[in-house]
This record gives structure tokens, sequence and C-alpha cells, in this order.
């Protein structure tokens, strides 16, 4: 179960305010990065939550998954983009498909946490 979890934090998003608007727009670039990343989709769905309002995104991949939560309203957006690394280890392209994201919202700020999840070891215990 070992994988790599990218998370991210935008803010002061100069993307055209329409990305973070509509549910067409924003599917279509992360459809598009998932692709170009090498990942592969199992399923996707988008909701607005009101016109011109934010949306929640996920992206279901044979991989893991990709979700994206934006708030037009304090050009924001969050990013979580997680791989497992069970039949080949595909960390370069969890790190490519969060780069790409993070070109398109072009945000002033952004703080990124990568956590490597699972066990390195056999012998390797969860903390209770």
């Amino acid at each position: 179960m070992q994988g790599l979890h990218l998370t991210g934090d935008l803010s002061g998003c100069r993307c055209d305010a329409g990305l973070l608007t509509s549910t067409t727009r924003l599917e279509a670039v992360c459809i598009k990065a998932v692709h170009e990343a090498g990942l592969s989709e199992v399923q996707r769905l988008f909701h607005s939550f009101a016109p011109g309002a934010g949306i929640t995104g996920v992206v279901l991949l044979a991989e893991s998954h990709l979700a994206v939560h934006t708030w037009p309203e304090l050009q924001a957006v969050t990013l979580d983009v997680y791989v497992c690394n069970y039949g080949g280890d595909n960390s370069v392209k969890a790190r490519a498909l969060f780069a790409a994201l993070l070109a398109a919202f072009d945000p002033l700020h952004h703080q990124q946490r990568t956590i490597k999840r699972g066990a390195r070891h056999a012998s390797a215990r969860s903390a209770t």
C-alpha cells in the first residue's frame, strides 16, 4: 500500500476566474493534466454549488485519485493527488499532475505537502 500523497493550498490564483467557477472548464483542465501525466482515469464527477460558486471535482484514477476544490470568492484552490505504487512507482506521474494543475491555477502563494503513505518495511507497525 505504499504511495505518494501530495496536497496543496493555493491562494491568489491568477487564472481566468472561469476556471474556478465552470465545471466544464475545470473538468477539461483536470482530465488533460491526468492524461498528460500518464495516469489512468476511471471515473469523474465535478459539482458546482451554485452558478458562479465553488466547485468540487474528483477524478478516480486506476492509481488512486485527484480531488480539487475551488473558492472563487477567495481566489483559492485546494488540491489532493494520491497515487499508489503497488504495480510500479507512480510518484513522477503524481508530481507531473500536481505541477500541471499548479501552473493552470497560477497562484501567488501555495503550500504543498508531501506524504509518503504505507509501510516501507514488512516489519513496520502503525501507532494506535
